[in-house]
């Protein structure tokens, strides 16, 4: 899939650049009035030195070190989803077999060792991201695996710095800014707390956002905000691979070669065009079972890029919103692990048919 940043950031008026370049990128910091999906985009597209990573938690949190925990867990997160950019060995040939697996410890180790990233961090996490199965070794203090997946989020992307965009539940500012804290005293990342739950808490600056230069014409339609993609590069290179596999991706191709063999894939359509209404600009979809509304994407180097990569997942949340799950593989872990990739996929369907089946509607209709 090819993507832009969509119309999300345009006429973006929450914050300047001259503005969002004062706001401290190495420490705690609050902007209540920001939009979190714009701003992480102003800084994909316009601030080279930042790496903006978006992090809503799902739940409240009771005390620091949850939050600690699940912002560790989102790092964790992206840093997978980032792969091969840290490690371009595993881009291309890589063995769905022991000696694969070794060849990609070897190379994680060297980069560990070439760039000072601690004990078995680097290994670890690519044998976890190309397999998604955690190695059994003993997990690192906490301060140490905040440092190491600050600085290799921030590398993968090509930037200096990474900025964790936290949106905390109503009522616990401030225990996540806290937590927050402790993160950047022990070299994690910087930390900009969002919406209302960032306003009045103590000890915290606020940096408020400018007013819109000039306002919309009283008589303007309201805006309509798409998800953010990019159509096809001419006219007939969607229609090229609409219901099949893109004839320039392994990965796609690998992965259908695994489904034909499974009768519980039926119902899949490859390369559609899906818009969450008639005036949004169409999404293409990787992969779609449309009756279990389950979008399967499969993301290749390209997605490293920091606009392509907050597009998708601002793609995500439209597609969420709309009652559709998203399960997104790397080129690596299809390459890898097809089996698993399948076994995931089919787990996740048979679940969702069951709900469906019980009653349990997802989503819209």
């Amino acid at each position: 899939m090819r993507h832009v940043s969509g119309r999300r950031w345009e006429g973006f008026a929450l914050l300047s650049n001259r503005s969002l370049a004062d706001v401290p990128s190495d420490r705690v910091g609050a902007l209540p009035a920001a939009d979190t999906d714009a701003l992480a985009m102003l800084v994909a597209r316009d601030h080279p030195d930042l790496a903006a990573v978006v992090h809503r938690p799902a739940t409240r949190h009771a005390m620091p070190a949850d939050v600690v925990h699940a912002a560790l867990e989102r790092l964790e997160q992206v840093a997978v989803e980032l792969l091969p950019a840290w490690l371009p060995e595993v881009a291309d040939g890589v063995r769905p077999d022991t000696a694969g697996l070794a060849a990609i410890r070897g190379a994680a180790t060297a980069r560990a060792r070439r760039d000072r990233f601690p004990g078995s961090f680097l290994p670890d996490l690519a044998v976890f991201a190309v397999t998604g199965r955690r190695p059994a070794t003993a997990p690192l203090p906490a301060r140490t695996r905040a440092a190491a997946l600050a600085r290799l989020v921030a590398a993968a992307f090509g930037r200096r710095r990474v900025v964790l965009l936290v949106e905390p539940a109503g009522g616990d500012g401030a225990v996540v800014a806290a937590g927050a804290g402790w993160l950047v005293q022990h070299g994690g990342p910087a930390v900009w707390l969002l919406g209302a739950g960032a306003a009045g808490l103590d000890g915290l600056p606020e940096f408020r956002v400018a007013p819109p230069a000039v306002a919309p014409p009283a008589t303007a339609p309201p805006a309509v905000v798409p998800p953010a993609v990019v159509p096809p590069d001419s006219p007939d290179d969607h229609e090229a691979v609409v219901g099949k596999p893109h004839p320039a991706s392994d990965a796609e191709k690998r992965l259908e070669a695994a489904l034909a063999a499974e009768s519980w894939a039926a119902g899949r359509r490859w390369n559609q065009s899906w818009r969450s209404h008639r005036l949004a600009a169409p999404i293409r979809l990787d992969l779609l079972w449309p009756d279990e509304r389950c979008v399967v994407e499969i993301d290749g180097p390209e997605h490293c890029r920091p606009v392509h990569f907050e597009a998708d997942r601002q793609r995500d949340v439209h597609l969420q919103l709309a009652g559709y799950a998203v399960l997104r593989f790397t080129n690596a872990r299809v390459n890898h692990d097809v089996g698993a990739v399948v076994q995931q996929i089919g787990t996740y369907l048979r679940a969702r048919r069951r709900d469906i089946a019980e009653g349990r509607h997802h989503g819209r209709r």
